[in-house]
């Protein structure tokens, strides 16, 4: 019998609709300020943190093997099925994004709206992402 921590899955998954409202507000935006590309870069950075967060759990919670980077909590969640092969790249370049955002932000190309991600993407992929795990923690069960 497994333990998956639904409850923080779902606290995770409770901050998707902030995360879209932000995006929405930014994209509605013409000039970027230093606001627009910090609320930006923290949508990201938000973003990846659920779906590694999330992944962490499922790895746990499931008894996968032991993820020895970020990339590869993906990777084992690809493998075992958590989500469609569609969503493997998007999800890759998403969690990829965590050295620059937090280690490297110094370095950071502040070049426009689209520059690190396509964040007009990152609602559907969040919510896709979420969609699939809860997808397939309800057929663990059975």
């Amino acid at each position: 019998m497994y333990y998956v921590n639904e409850e923080q899955i779902q606290s995770r998954f409770n901050v998707l609709p902030v995360i879209r409202e932000a995006v929405e507000a930014l994209q509605e935006k013409d000039v970027w300020g230093a606001a627009e590309y910090f609320a930006g870069e923290r949508a990201l950075h938000l973003a990846l943190e659920i779906v590694t967060d999330v992944g962490s759990l499922l790895i746990d919670g499931f008894i996968m093997r032991d993820a020895s980077s970020y990339e590869d909590i993906i990777d084992i969640l690809k493998g075992e099925e958590v989500f469609p092969d569609s969503l493997y790249e998007p999800l890759l370049k998403l969690v990829k994004l965590r050295r620059a955002l937090v280690q490297d932000y110094s370095e950071l190309q502040r070049l426009g709206k689209e520059s690190l991600f396509p964040l007009t993407e990152l609602p559907s992929l969040l919510e896709q992402f979420a969609e699939s795990v809860n997808r397939f923690i309800i057929a663990s069960k059975f």
